[in-house]
């Protein structure tokens, strides 16, 4: 359970936010100046120790998305530059983030694949300025060569939409031996909203990500390094979406540990109606909440701050006992 990530995220608790957001603006007065001793203390989560490294027992894992792409469905182009992206990085850290998840190809419904080398422009020139900060790097990517290079330059775990489909994808995270997000996705980007079909759609899920699990076992990648994630929005229509949230806990029971992306997603318009990807916040909450409480371990959101008082409260009512408290709390 030790190792520097462990170290970082205990320390954080201990300091609270508001030490968080100082040491937030103090690397954002820094900017790029860092000396290679502050680099190396900062950027080194190596996660040697599988995900035992990331959790603590009680505490939920705020995963904030940083979209570094010009036609995201819900932030395109306010973050593809690298000042930008810095500037959105120290937001989120300051707000409570955990795990920082970047990503250069837009994978919306209908989002057109782009080129490796598009993807490494406009991810590398980010990834190696935002090493520098005291949080772990995400890449979101599917191409095997852009994460190895990603990881090459920081990066520290992978969130792959198509579950290391790609075979030359699970040799590199078995070489590697990163955390690997693995989701769910019917059919690709330019398809998936066409006509999703599932014949029960939890169980389809669950068997297909099982699957994919199997062969990342078999290629040699660690079972604790596997994270499952249903793929909300991906390839699903919104009851589908419901389903899958109301039914977490059968993906929670698989024992691998479970991240959920329901962050303004296109299921909360379709309950509330006509409202655009910004205003759809509480929405989240709500889909964050019961996902904490069904022993989802990680959500991977846009509003890092909002959504981290959300989980903590959820997880603090669905164990019975205040953060870093082992007995439950007293009935009154």
């Amino acid at each position: 359970m030790g190792g520097p990530l462990q170290g970082h995220i205990m320390r954080q608790r201990a300091r609270g936010g508001d030490q968080a957001a100082g040491k937030a603006r103090a690397l954002g007065r820094r900017g790029g100046g860092s000396t290679g001793r502050q680099q190396a203390a900062t950027s080194g989560h190596d996660f040697k120790n599988g995900l035992d490294s990331l959790f603590t027992p009680t505490r939920p894992l705020i995963m904030g998305i940083i979209n570094l792409t010009p036609d995201s469905f819900s932030d395109g182009g306010m973050f593809s530059s690298p000042q930008a992206a810095w500037r959105r990085a120290r937001q989120l850290l300051a707000e409570g983030a955990d795990i920082l998840d970047l990503g250069a190809e837009s994978s919306r419904p209908g989002a057109r694949p782009i080129s490796s080398a598009e993807e490494k422009k406009r991810l590398l020139p980010v990834l190696k300025r935002l090493r520098r900060l005291a949080v772990p790097l995400s890449v979101d990517t599917y191409k095997p060569d852009v994460a190895e290079e990603a990881l090459q330059a920081g990066a520290r775990m992978v969130n792959d939409i198509t579950a290391l489909r790609d075979p030359r994808m699970r040799a590199l995270a078995a070489r590697r031996r990163v955390p690997v997000v693995m989701m769910h996705m019917q059919g690709t980007p330019q398809n998936m909203q066409a006509a999703p079909r599932y014949r029960e759609v939890v169980a389809d899920v669950r068997r297909e990500l099982l699957a994919a699990a199997r062969k990342a076992e078999q290629a040699g990648v660690p079972r604790k390094n596997i994270i499952l994630d249903p793929g909300i929005g991906f390839g699903k229509t919104a009851e589908h979406n419901l389903l899958l949230l109301q039914n977490l806990s059968v993906l929670v029971a698989t024992g691998y540990p479970v991240l959920v992306g329901p962050s303004r997603k296109a299921f909360i318009n379709a309950v509330l109606g006509g409202l655009p990807p910004s205003a759809r916040t509480w929405g989240t909450a709500a889909a964050v909440s019961l996902a904490i409480a069904q022993g989802v371990r990680i959500v991977r959101v846009h509003d890092v701050k909002e959504m981290k008082m959300a989980a903590l409260v959820a997880a603090a009512i669905a164990q019975g006992r205040l953060p870093g408290r082992e007995k439950t709390c007293p009935r009154s």
